[in-house]
């Protein structure tokens, strides 16, 4: 599977079309067209990382569109056994807009996409608008990792954000549900939640810093008294000791007839480490590791 390998991007489309969507990732050479698509036979994508629309937003855009249109195109692909014939890759806001306008048709640009790339480019352009609220990127993150097989540093490079700042952010969909929608409702801060999610009640936390005010330092100074969760990378402080590496690596040898490196990173992460002496041995090792 090809991972946002997504072609030449938003200066190109301006070249041929003028003002086109915030957004840096299109795929495809074909040429792009603009074309006047009607309503009807459009359907909003399931995998949209954005689920809340704020009604007095959609309004004041539809109003702005009853005046002067829709001035940039949303993006839509060709789908098959649908009620629709095309299905929002981006610029689903613009989309409830026109339709709480009155209109019956809107300015699309179709492209070919795979359900990966409209995963990434519905995330990209969500995330560079900064139009999500932080349960909803951090959903969006676990989303694309569990759907296309992405990797931590696959997302890093995707969306040009640190490590650390991903992996913050996924920690908020552990959140107990309640505490998640306090988040959504701007009730708590991100910086809050992602500061008592060690804990071992968070919610209980969650409604002391809402009712007090609570600073995010101050928050901290709370959980750093309270009891913390098992899930706590602070639970697991105990390295494995050597003897019992060495038993495991000689375990996996055993089992796969490949020699084995187990590292083990700080809070229980790690990685394993096989190795292969030619081409053939490879082939042999990946039908063991992929043998149903």
């Amino acid at each position: 599977m090809k991972k946002y390998g997504l072609g030449r991007g938003l200066e190109d489309l301006e070249k041929e079309i003028g003002a086109a969507p915030d957004m840096s990732i299109l795929t495809g050479a074909e040429r792009v067209v603009v074309r006047k698509i009607p309503l009807a036979q459009i359907g909003t994508n399931p995998d949209q990382p954005r689920k809340t629309f704020a009604p007095a937003e959609l309004e004041e855009l539809a109003a702005s569109i009853r005046e002067r249109g829709v001035i940039s195109p949303i993006l839509l692909r060709s789908v098959a056994n649908q009620p629709y014939l095309y299905e929002i890759v981006a610029g689903e806001r613009r989309y409830r807009a026109s339709k709480l306008a009155g209109l019956t048709e809107i300015p699309a640009i179709i492209k070919t996409i795979t359900d990966e790339n409209a995963m990434e480019i519905a995330l990209i352009e969500n995330v560079q608008r900064e139009n999500l609220n932080p349960i909803e990127e951090a959903e969006g993150y676990k989303n694309l990792m569990a759907k296309c097989g992405y990797e931590i540093a696959d997302v890093v490079r995707l969306i040009g954000k640190s490590e650390s700042y991903i992996r913050n952010a996924i920690r908020l969909t552990d959140l107990p549900e309640s505490v998640q929608k306090m988040v959504k409702d701007g009730d708590i801060s991100a910086s809050h939640a992602r500061t008592i999610a060690v804990a071992e009640d968070p919610e209980k936390l969650a409604i002391e810093i809402k009712d007090k005010k609570l600073s995010v330092e101050q928050t901290g100074k709370l959980v750093r008294n309270t009891k913390r969760s098992n899930k706590s990378r602070a639970h697991i402080v105990n390295k494995i000791d050597a003897k019992t590496l060495k038993s495991m690596e000689s375990g996996i040898k055993t089992a796969i007839g490949a020699p084995a490196r187990i590292i083990e990173r700080r809070g229980g992460a790690g990685q394993i480490i096989l190795s292969f002496a030619s081409r053939t041995e490879l082939n042999e090792l990946v039908k063991k590791l992929i043998k149903k």
